[in-house]
C-alpha cells in the first residue's frame, strides 16, 4: 500500500510541476533547455539530501556506492541517467514548449507504463497476464481518446 501512495504522490507532483513548466515555456521567456537546467539544478541538492537521510535509516542505502556492481552502474548511468533522465526530459520539455499539456502529458506518461509493462515482461521476465495486456490496451485507447 505504501508503494501505491508514493506513486500517487509522484503523479500529483508531476502533474502540478508540468502545468507550471508548460505555463513558463509558453510565456516564451524561457526555452525547454533552460527549464530542464533549472529543474535539475533545484532538484539535485534535494535528492542528495534525501539520500543522506535515507542512508541513515534504509538498509538498502547504507551500503553506499562502493557496493554497486559495474553492471548496475551502467544500468543507472545509461538507462536511468542518459535515457530516462536526460533524453526523456529533453524530448518532453521540447514537446511541452510546442504543444498543449492536455495532449503531451497523456502521451508521454501513458507510454511510460505501457513500455514498462512490455519491457518488464520481455527483459525482466515478469509474468504477462491478460489483465496486464488489457491494462496496456486501455492505456493506449485512453491516450488516443485524449489526444484526438
Amino acid at each position: 500500500m505504501q508503494a501505491i501512495l508514493l506513486a500517487i504522490a509522484a503523479g500529483l507532483c508531476w502533474g502540478v510541476g508540468e502545468v507550471a513548466t508548460r505555463s513558463a515555456l509558453h510565456s516564451k521567456e524561457v526555452g525547454p533547455f533552460a527549464a530542464i537546467a533549472i529543474r535539475s539544478s533545484v532538484a539535485l541538492p534535494l535528492i542528495w539530501a534525501a539520500w543522506l537521510v535515507a542512508r541513515r535509516i534504509s538498509p538498502g542505502e547504507q551500503q553506499g556506492f562502493a557496493a554497486i556492481s559495474t553492471g548496475n552502474w551502467l544500468k543507472l548511468i545509461l538507462g536511468s541517467g542518459l535515457v530516462a533522465g536526460a533524453a526523456a526530459m529533453i524530448f518532453f520539455y521540447a514537446a511541452l514548449s510546442q504543444g498543449e499539456i492536455s495532449k503531451i502529458k497523456p502521451i508521454a506518461f501513458a507510454l511510460a507504463p505501457a513500455t514498462g509493462v512490455l519491457l518488464g515482461w520481455l527483459v525482466l521476465h515478469e509474468p504477462m497476464t491478460g489483465r496486464k495486456l488489457a491494462g496496456v490496451a486501455l492505456i493506449l485507447v485512453g491516450v488516443v481518446t485524449l489526444t484526438k
